[in-house]
């Protein structure tokens, strides 16, 4: 997939009369992601290439907010700086990282789930983002979009409905000060160089509660109920038992949200992705969490918070 971005590359203006070579980069299931790096006469260079290839619109993605909450996030010291960005090129060239990608297994690691929390909370206290993120807005604008082109749903989706309808109102009756949020931190998206955490990848980024954050990478990355209690902790200090009962609910509510991204992507996307199992496994999650026993009172500690 590299060599299908490589003409396009000579056009960027920091690569313009360099000498450079490319690497595809693993992951990315929007975007072909690209290291590039040039040592010849001029001044080093080691850039990622984010190339967007598919269509936006369907999953709400906006490019122009991508670019500027990258800047804003490298403003807050946790995200690379912006070296050029080219929409019409559908190219944002970034600087390279170094360091680790994380895997779910790390957060075991108490001094990873440090560095991380600590990366959330400064991006958290960085400059606002350009725009919002809502993900009940998202989460009906996918429905629609699933209904209309008649694309697969599983069975018993809409039977949550009423659940759904009852999250929304519980986080609406304590509402929180929106911060600006990633909304995408799974672990690929954490890149450790041992001394800090940085946080790559703001497709999808926008202000938004901070336990949205915090629920997200938990259920994105599969956490326990002990390490989500744990990395509530982590980056709240002494978190409250409305803390943790929000961020237990916003797990719930990415899950049942980006389920229907999978459900999309699996009815539009080329790659070579089971993106049907993806959304499954985050519905199926999601439904457990609406059908439980202490779904109630998780509610009701929720709306106390």
């Amino acid at each position: 997939m590299a060599q299908s971005v490589h003409p396009q590359l000579d056009r960027l203006g920091i690569l313009a009369g360099r000498s450079w070579r490319v690497d595809a980069l693993p992951g990315g299931l929007t975007n072909v992601n690209v290291r590039v790096r040039a040592d010849d006469d001029g001044d080093p260079l080691d850039l990622v290439v984010r190339c967007s290839g598919n269509d936006p619109g369907l999953l709400d993605i906006d490019r122009d907010a991508e670019h500027l909450n990258t800047a804003a996030a490298a403003a807050a010291g946790v995200g690379a700086p912006v070296v050029e960005y080219r929409p019409d090129l559908r190219m944002l060239a970034i600087g390279f990282l170094p360091g680790r990608g994380l895997v779910d297994d790390d957060f075991e690691d108490a001094g990873v789930l440090a560095r991380a929390a600590d990366a959330v909370r400064r991006l958290h206290a960085g400059p606002r983002f350009v725009n919002d993120f809502d993900m009940f807005a998202r989460q009906a604008g996918y429905l629609a979009t699933i209904k209309d082109r008649g694309f697969r749903l599983p069975t018993g989706y809409d039977d949550h409905a009423g659940a759904w309808a009852d999250v929304r109102r519980a986080l609406g009756a304590a509402p929180r000060q929106t911060v600006p949020c990633n909304n995408d931190l799974l672990a690929a998206n954490f890149i450790d160089d041992g001394d800090q955490v940085w946080l790559i990848d703001y497709e999808y980024s926008g202000n938004n509660d901070a336990c949205f954050e915090l629920g997200n990478t938990a259920t994105e990355c599969g956490f326990s109920a002990e390490l989500t209690e744990a990395w509530t902790a982590a980056y709240f200090g002494d978190p409250s038992p409305a803390d943790l009962a929000r961020v237990r609910v916003q797990a719930l509510c990415s899950a049942y949200g980006w389920s229907l991204w999978g459900f999309i992507q699996a009815a539009t996307s080329a790659l070579d992705f089971d993106f049907w199992s993806w959304g499954l496994e985050r519905y199926e999650k999601a439904a457990r969490g609406f059908t439980a026993g202490g779904f109630t009172r998780l509610l009701e500690d929720v709306a106390r918070g």
